[in-house]
């Protein structure tokens, strides 16, 4: 928790140095329109006449109570342009990481268990196809297929059910990919240990020796994995987001790029750093549930 703290505050210092190196914050909201006494008076208002340290105190304080501006664009508040966007990005999230989970858990467990067949090959072709195509190529291909070619699912943008299907999957195939391959390698790394010897020794079933004892001492760095990944979806689902038109975060933080929009790009990388250090401390505190050779104390 003190480091995950510690992180968030680096972070806000990081924010603020770029901040001011960029230039004087005051270009962002004046013209060329604006008289000297208005510059000088703009100044005043947003604290530049105070030392360094001062200035970032003041934006520190304000950023803590989600006040990090004006959007140069809407001129609404920077974080409610953020936080109206945060629902889309979950739900893309969430089914992304659904399929992630559903799709690279069994066949990783599986390629294992049957390690050397048809099925371990299989599945080490999806993880090798999985993590070598990329994921804006990926969407296209599925929009051309199954939108353009036989219109079975809609292009993109935000809707029922059915809009939610080729992002999740062009957002969760890399993911999956990546979960195939370590939930393997963590199984193949418990299934010849000796206690799983005596437990087939003592007549347990198959089922139970592979996910109650194998699974669950194997599912340390899976479950690192999964947790940090639920993170980068949230914060990073920007070529999804953008080649399906998805109203998220990440198409924001696109667009408050490209018009300049200081605002809204510090609300969203605020937002994206606590949403990991959160994720990050979440998996540690599971660690213990998970393994019971781990205990904090």
């Amino acid at each position: 928790m003190l480091f995950g703290v510690a992180m968030v505050f680096a972070v806000t210092v990081f924010i603020f140095g770029l901040s001011r190196a960029a230039g004087d914050p005051r270009y962002l909201y004046a013209n060329e329109y604006t008289t000297p006494e208005q510059w000088e008076e703009l100044g005043r208002a947003m604290g530049l006449d105070k030392p360094l340290v001062v200035q970032y105190l003041t934006w520190l304080s304000k950023a803590i109570r989600g006040d990090f501006g004006k959007s140069l664009r809407d001129q609404r508040d920077a974080w409610d342009v953020v936080w109206e966007r945060v629902p889309a990005t979950m739900q893309l999230a969430l089914g992304a990481f659904i399929f992630t989970t559903l799709v690279g858990v069994p066949l990783g467990v599986l390629s294992a268990v049957k390690r050397g067949s048809v099925w371990d090959y299989a599945g080490r072709t999806f993880a090798l196809l999985g993590q070598a195509m990329p994921g804006f190529w990926m969407g296209i291909v599925l929009i051309m297929i199954f939108a353009v070619q036989f219109d079975l699912l809609p292009t993109g943008r935000r809707g029922d059910i059915t809009h939610f299907i080729l992002p999740t999957i062009t957002l969760g195939w890399y993911p999956a990919a990546g979960m195939l391959r370590l939930v393997r390698s963590a199984m193949l790394q418990v299934l010849d240990s000796e206690y799983l010897k005596l437990a087939r020794a003592k007549g347990v079933g198959p089922m139970a020796v592979i996910w109650k004892h194998a699974f669950r001492n194997a599912l340390i760095a899976p479950l690192t994995y999964a947790g940090l990944l639920l993170a980068a979806l949230v914060t990073g689902a920007v070529v999804t987001e953008t080649v399906f038109a998805w109203p998220g975060l990440g198409r924001l933080g696109v667009s408050a790029v490209f018009n300049n929009d200081f605002p809204v790009m510090v609300a969203v990388v605020s937002f994206g750093t606590v949403v990991y250090v959160g994720a990050s401390l979440l998996v540690d505190i599971v660690y213990a549930y998970v393994d019971p050779r781990i205990r904090y104390s």
